[in-house]
């Protein structure tokens, strides 16, 4: 239907545009302080990048990805997910020339996943996240979370709970995949398809099986099985943890669902009245810049999506209230006094005041009815005898008082 937004979508309607731009503002300021400097990708990229960097063995490229061929015949994605984007870009730009790290974030980016809409999913969703390029100390990867939980905190959300787990690398996890596959392979006739696929190419994407993973708790943890550098690297970020103030615990269940992730895999999860909700995830991928064309480069982020943080706000009582629409509105009578009114708004908000006046005709009690409706505090009037003695009728809606200033004061009494 021409009046109805398409499935899995939604608009952010003018009357919710501060909570968004609250949440912005928290991400902003936050990475700010940090030394984090904002990028924006393409909402679309050339659909291999998605399948080299993300995996072909997730459920992202499997099922989710909107892709086409335009109109020159190339295969086009939609983004799913924002860090391959920004590492293409890094590349691209040969930002691995630059001082390092480099430390990036974006805020309410625009993602796309084809999959059944739910609480807190949608097809298309927003994401504020960070990338990290060139720093391949713990440190950062317990900044990256720390960052994470500021941002939570700044936008009133609490009961948040930190679970971290290391994957390892290459090295550690071709053998601990072997002991897996060990593990999984009596278990195939018994789980699903996808997972039987997976047992070749990446047997861990199985432990995220949501279908699955219920019947496989005493698979063996890739924490036992962690090469010294990978293990060493896990007990610094703790050590780091602890040294912010961050409660955390250890969960080796956390995979994630993207093929690119290495050592550090972290998530920041909340009680909702469904259940535990994710509300933030991310980790290191210190080979995906070289898989897609770069130098080796380490490589560490997370992404947090817009529209759960917006539910979990509203289950928690924690919205921001809505700021004035205005701080003064200009009631007018006649022709003369409606263009003095239009020049005293210019000069107000040229003062940095909200204002605004009638521009559908209404009578000076409509007038007054629609400034109240509207919330502002301030109503000045301007008609015959105000304009002929050179003063305004200024009322205070709040406290029901009227008083008579100056016209050429009322600017600066309204701005004090």
């Amino acid at each position: 239907m021409l009046t109805q937004a398409p499935k899995g979508t939604q608009d952010m309607l003018p009357k919710d545009a501060h909570r968004w731009h609250a949440i912005e503002k928290a991400m902003r300021d936050v990475c700010a302080l940090a030394g984090y400097r904002e990028i924006r990708t393409p909402m679309f990229e050339h659909t291999e990048l998605f399948q080299r960097g993300v995996g072909d063995t997730t459920d992202v490229v499997q099922k989710e990805m909107y892709t086409f061929f335009d109109k020159g015949n190339r295969s086009i994605t939609l983004k799913p997910e924002g860090t391959a984007g920004v590492v293409r870009a890094f590349i691209e730009s040969h930002m691995y020339a630059d001082p390092l790290p480099a430390k990036m974030y974006y805020c309410a980016a625009p993602n796309f996943r084809y999959e059944k809409p739910q609480s807190g999913r949608l097809r298309q969703f927003h994401q504020n996240g960070v990338e990290v390029f060139g720093a391949k100390d713990a440190s950062t990867d317990a900044e990256v979370i720390r960052l994470a939980m500021d941002v939570l905190n700044r936008c009133g959300i609490d009961g948040l709970k930190l679970s971290v787990n290391s994957i390892g690398c290459p090295v550690c996890r071709k053998a601990y995949n072997e002991k897996l596959r060990a593990y999984l392979e009596p278990k195939l006739p018994g789980l699903c398809e996808t997972c039987r696929d997976r047992f070749q190419r990446n047997p861990m994407r199985i432990l995220d099986c949501k279908e699955d993973a219920a019947k496989l708790t005493d698979a063996p943890s890739m924490l036992e099985n962690l090469c010294p550098e990978c293990a060493e690297h896990f007990e610094k970020l703790q050590a780091y943890l602890s040294a912010l103030g961050l409660n955390y615990e250890i969960d080796p269940r956390i995979v994630r669902g993207l093929d690119y992730y290495t050592k550090t895999v972290f998530e920041i999860i909340t009680d909702t009245a469904n259940g535990p909700l994710t509300v933030c995830g991310g980790g290191r991928y210190d080979g995906l810049v070289e898989e897609l064309g770069g130098p080796a480069t380490p490589g560490i982020g997370f992404g947090m999506g817009v529209e759960r943080m917006i539910m979990v706000q509203d289950s928690q009582g924690v919205a921001p209230e809505a700021p004035l629409l205005y701080d003064a509105f200009v009631v007018t009578m006649g022709d003369d006094a409606r263009r003095e009114g239009l020049k005293l708004v210019y000069e107000l908000r040229n003062a940095g005041v909200k204002a605004d006046m009638d521009h559908a005709a209404r009578s000076m009690k409509a007038q007054f009815k629609y400034a109240d409706k509207v919330g502002a505090k301030k109503v000045i009037v301007m008609a015959g005898d105000e304009l002929l003695g050179g003063v305004v009728k200024l009322r205070d809606m709040e406290h029901s008082t009227e008083e008579i200033v100056p016209r050429g004061e009322i600017v600066g009494k309204i701005k004090g």
